[in-house]
């Protein structure tokens, strides 16, 4: 849980101002700010922003709140999840909830995660703008009218065309093979040693979260090359491909201002409607459309229209997304551009006022739509193909999930069928109904089988008595050993916390090692590299040598690796923040208290170890024994809830000469007789 305290530290580092001003374009009125308000349509400014006060107002629609509201609303996130964004943003640390080593190894692979991709990013595009081989890649992106503006905005690239290029630069900026393994950066080489690059002298196209983060690429051939056009990156921890939309970052307040998306499908599509001033734009990432991606951009919008293109594989995903923006609860309309036209061309050729009124005059929901493309393909003038049509109709309402609305749209497929068929609107009514029950008994039927699948599972693992398989079943090697920097077996990750106490040791130098290894020691730590680094500074301590990066950058093996694995970084500092304080800016507002906050999480961790290992030696312990354990599993657990209670900047002393707490009561005589 994220205490008060840091969140009034996180709300108190944020600047409204500077956060309110990446959605919104605010001027300085007063003592304040105005802006177009980013939750309803206005022309006149009516949206306030106090820097004082530290909140916003809306005199028009009545929307306000405080920096974690207006993040929380712009991004469609949770309240932990804008504390954590703002605290990485200004700098404020916050440990992780609990101190679990699986939860925190899942967080610390998706963190380097984040770092490698970024870095790709940026590898990416320095290549397109700096690498002759880029050229093709350059030209294409000129003639389709891109200058370097939009190329940077939407952080197009090159990834050139060597196979190992991306990998090497990595390698040497200090990102660990795990990382860019598991973003599906590099591929293990089908010879049995070393990786090679994903992607190969191909356009890129790097795919961000709603938040800005990015989470996968996609790259584009050049020329006539016999290979797929575009291949995507695979499924990853942080890129669920069913659950994200192309653009929708840069789309999101348009898309929350209109209450519309536009949905079309290919990424130059999206980056030309932007540049032309259509921003309510996104596309569905080169894969069929799902319910988790319609579930994101119903967040934003109540109204969703698709363009897509006119062959059969065009309108066949159209059909497929009628029925799952229904179903998603979303006002649905379709457009169709003029033959031999896409969104690019149109809006190259027409501009933006000629595609907002051919959108304006050409929208139609989705049943004046299939009835117009089903008369165009002859099929209602034939008594067996319209009942065919009537039926796909009668499907897609069946989508929806208001009654009120499904009668009113059966009410207008009769009124548009009248001149086919004869009949009232109760047998489209009594369809309607055999339609729905026939989807929910397919629902049923497919619930039940996944159910006995799951049983099959359970019991097929009871019956073999399946246990994880030991190392060497799981990594066999054959064969001379594999050099570490081109292969290295997955092992437990370090623990987050341990590195960020190192980390604020190198960091701020003497004092912080002074007041560290005041309050710690290394049997605190639970990774082996980790204590013996820890070992290694205190060392240095006392012997007055240096203490920096540069010392520990430049010391035999592990150092260096261990070195870009504290350092990791995921954000960029804000540099308003930083020249509105008037000082450089570090990760740490307050050093020392980042301090507390982390000592307490690696105190908590290592009484729960102990814990854990004096309830496995109670199962083999003499009644003697048992008296004993209890004593001291007592007191460990009363450790444990003094510092669950109480928060880490007043259970640990303040620096510089306090009396010491007394609640900060050393943590090593815990150990069992005969335990080394």
């Amino acid at each position: 849980m994220i205490t008060d305290a840091k969140k009034e530290e996180v709300k108190d580092a944020a600047d409204i101002v500077e956060v309110v001003s990446d959605y919104v374009k605010l001027k300085r009125s007063g003592s304040g700010f105005t802006g177009l308000c980013p939750y309803h349509n206005e022309k006149t400014p009516s949206f306030n922003v106090n820097p004082n006060l530290r909140i916003y107002k809306c005199f028009g629609c009545g929307e306000s709140g405080d920096v974690f509201k207006f993040i929380m609303d712009q991004d469609g996130i949770s309240f932990p999840e804008a504390v954590r964004e703002l605290a990485d943003r200004y700098g404020v640390f916050i440990p992780e909830d609990e101190p679990d080593q699986e939860r925190g190894e899942n967080y610390q692979i998706k963190e380097g995660m984040y770092h490698a991709l970024k870095f790709a990013g940026y590898f990416f595009y320095r290549n397109l703008i700096e690498n002759p081989e880029a050229e093709k890649a350059m030209a294409y992106l000129q003639k389709r009218g891109y200058n370097r503006e939009i190329i940077k905005r939407f952080g197009l690239g090159y990834s050139p065309a060597s196979g190992n290029e991306l990998y090497n630069a990595a390698l040497g900026a200090g990102i660990e093979i795990e990382y860019l393994a598991e973003a599906d950066l590099i591929k293990p080489s089908n010879r049995g040693e070393g990786y090679y690059d994903t992607f190969r002298g191909r356009l890129m196209f790097p795919i961000f979260s709603p938040t800005n983060k990015v989470i996968a690429f996609a790259g584009r051939v050049l020329g006539n090359e016999k290979t797929a056009k575009y291949i995507n990156s695979a499924q990853t921890k942080v890129y669920n491909k069913s659950e994200v939309v192309y653009g929708v970052n840069f789309a999101k307040n348009d898309i929350r201002k209109n209450k519309e998306v536009i949905l079309v499908e290919g990424y130059t599509d999206v980056i030309t409607l932007n540049e032309h001033g259509v921003k309510n734009v996104v596309a569905s990432s080169g894969t069929a459309l799902t319910p988790g991606q319609m579930k994101i951009l119903h967040r934003y919008g109540e109204r969703i229209v698709m363009i897509y293109d006119s062959d059969n594989a065009g309108q066949a995903a159209m059909k497929r997304g009628i029925n799952i923006a229904l179903a998603e609860g979303m006002e649905v309309q379709l457009l169709e551009l003029p033959d031999g036209e896409d969104p690019d061309s149109f809006v190259k050729q027409f501009g933006k006022e000629s595609f907002d009124e051919l959108k304006q005059k050409k929208a139609q929901d989705f049943v004046d739509f299939l009835m117009l493309k089903a008369d165009e393909e002859g099929r209602l003038e034939k008594p067996t193909e319209l009942a065919k049509v009537i039926s796909e109709i009668l499907e897609a309402i069946a989508n929806i999930s208001e009654s009120i609305q499904q009668q009113l749209y059966v009410q207008h497929l009769h009124q548009k069928t009248q001149k086919f068929r004869r009949g009232s609107d109760r047998d489209l009514f009594e369809e309607l109904e055999r339609v729905k029950a026939q989807k929910q008994k397919e629902r049923d039927r497919d619930r039940f089988r996944a159910q006995k699948q799951q049983e099959r599972q359970v019991q097929q693992r009871i019956q073999n008595n399946d246990e994880p398989p030991l190392p060497d079943e799981e990594f066999p090697i054959d064969g001379p050993m594999i050099d570490e920097v081109q292969f290295q077996a997955p092992t437990r990750k370090k623990p987050s916390y341990e590195k960020e106490l190192i980390r604020l040791m190198i960091t701020y130098k003497n004092p912080m090692v002074e007041y560290i290894c005041s309050l710690t020691n290394d049997r605190l730590f639970e990774d082996e590299e980790l204590a013996e680094f820890y070992r290694d500074i205190v060392e240095r301590f006392k012997k007055g040598e240096e203490i920096n990066i540069e010392v520990y950058s430049e010391k035999a093996s592990p150092y260096p690796r261990l070195m870009g694995d504290v350092l990791l970084k995921q954000h960029s500092a804000s540099d308003r923040h930083a020249e509105k304080i008037g000082v450089e800016y570090k990760v740490d507002r307050n050093p020392y208290r980042t301090a507390k906050s982390t000592i307490k999480t690696l105190e908590l961790s290592f009484f729960k170890r102990k814990r854990e290992e004096l309830a496995e030696k109670m199962k083999t312990a003499t009644p003697e024994e048992k008296q004993k354990i209890i004593k001291v599993q007592a007191d460990i657990q009363s450790k444990i809830t003094q510092r669950e209670r109480v928060d880490s900047d007043d259970f640990y002393p303040d620096p510089k000469g306090e009396k010491d707490n007394p609640q900060s009561d050393k943590v090593f005589s815990y150990k069992m007789k005969g335990e080394k």
